[in-house]
């Protein structure tokens, strides 16, 4: 802790990426264990969602039952620290591949979403958006019979096979009947080039980076610390397990991202004769 701190007060201008690893303590599943590998099968592809119904109604199946937990979560102590870093102005910009929207409940503002949010809903045909919530009741309304228990999976999926899918009815756009499509960024998918030139500015205009909660196995997060070891910018992580970037960190801290990042916090404000003795 020591170090880290060490690490946060001679660099104000942070970049923060964070990844699966600061929402599991909300409830939300992860998708890799500590090595980086998939805990369950690969998620599905853009490709597979476009093209098939049959896809777009197992998607749309998992996800109604999958969606609660989602709905129910709420911002947890890694979420409040790196808020309370950005109102201390300790934290320049905070980019996350996470979809479900805590950062900003937990008060952070400016949040770069790299893969988008799974708390909107998009038409592939005239962009009409619409919350998901709103859209949940409708799920429910046309397909009760697929309203069943299922264990959690990442961003609002469910480890769920059920049968006779050919019945669910997929939802379409109330606008003009269109596909709709969870506004995130899928497998396959890639970043719009808009999120990605402002985290890339951003990380241009940083002291350091600060990795928390991310394996950093997709490409989407690893550039940035490509880009930081580049430039010569030292990189902290807080993760458990192994990650891409491994060989360019500074400082690595294996332990949970809340518990860290909390007491992080607290040392900052106390300043740096009280943090010596931690």
């Amino acid at each position: 802790m020591t170090e880290l701190h060490d690490f946060a007060r001679r660099h104000r201008r942070l970049f923060v990426l964070t990844g699966a690893g600061v929402s599991t303590d909300s409830g939300i599943p992860g998708y890799r264990d500590e090595s980086g590998a998939w805990k369950r099968r690969a998620p599905m592809t853009l490709q597979e969602f476009l093209g098939s119904a049959a896809a777009r109604q197992r998607y749309w199946a998992r996800s109604m039952v999958g969606w609660p937990l989602v709905a129910r979560a709420r911002p947890n102590p890694a979420h409040v620290a790196l808020a309370s870093l950005q109102a201390a102005q300790r934290l320049q910009t905070l980019v996350t591949q996470n979809v479900d929207g805590l950062h900003q409940r937990a008060g952070s503002v400016g949040v770069i979403e790299l893969h988008g949010n799974i708390r909107r809903v998009i038409c592939l045909d005239c962009g009409t958006t619409q919350a998901r919530e709103a859209l949940q009741r409708t799920l429910l309304t046309d397909n009760p019979e697929f309203a069943v228990a299922a264990p959690a999976a990442p961003d609002g999926d469910a480890d769920l096979e059920p049968r006779e899918l050919d019945r669910f009815r997929v939802p379409c756009c109330g606008q003009c009947g269109g596909t709709l499509k969870p506004d995130v960024v899928f497998f396959g998918e890639g970043v719009p080039r808009n999120r990605v030139d402002a985290a890339l500015a951003a990380i241009d205009a940083s002291d350091a980076m600060l990795v928390v909660g991310s394996s950093l196995m997709v490409y989407s997060g690893y550039r940035f610390c490509e880009r930081a070891g580049r430039a010569g910018k030292p990189i902290a992580a807080i993760n458990r397990g192994r990650t891409r970037a491994d060989h360019l960190f500074t400082l690595k801290v294996e332990h949970a991202c809340g518990e860290v990042l909390a007491a992080l916090v607290a040392a900052l404000a106390a300043g740096p004769t009280a943090a010596a003795r931690a």
